[in-house]
């Protein structure tokens, strides 16, 4: 065994291990890019031609797949139930005026909240959160 197959599978592990630890889906295609390499190296090609297939098939895999990997397998999005909280009832607890912000406590928890289309709220008043932006509720009177 040729002293490069070595090189090649060292670059494998590295890789595997540098994907393992980020879990950024950067280092995969290289390791992929390396196991064709090697797959070349075993073939007996020239280090120039194993290196070559190693850049292509990386920046091949690295340019055309990882937007598809990263928007089907959602990596480095952290997923909140914050939407579980639409269609909930709360009560008012800082008056909302009218096109401004007051607060409403829901399910426990006090949110900063405005009413849907601007209109006020009274204290104490029961409400339904109809949708969120950002850290605020939107709400409706019931």
């Amino acid at each position: 065994m040729e002293q490069i197959t070595y090189v090649w599978v060292g670059l494998i592990i590295l890789f595997l291990i540098i994907e393992a630890s980020t879990m950024g889906l950067t280092t995969i295609w290289f390791t992929i890019g390396a196991i064709f390499a090697l797959i070349a190296a075993g073939f007996g090609w020239a280090i120039e031609v194993q290196i070559t297939i190693f850049i292509i098939i990386s920046l091949i895999l690295l340019i055309f797949t990882r937007p598809i990997a990263l928007k089907y397998l959602k990596v480095g999005h952290t997923k909140t139930n914050v939407n579980a909280i639409i269609g909930k009832t709360g009560i008012v607890i800082i008056p909302i005026p009218e096109k401004d912000r007051g607060q409403v406590k829901v399910g426990g928890q006090i949110w900063t909240a405005i009413g849907l289309d601007g209109e006020s709220m009274d204290l104490h008043e029961e409400v339904e959160v109809v949708a969120v932006e950002g850290v605020k509720l939107i709400v409706k009177r019931i």
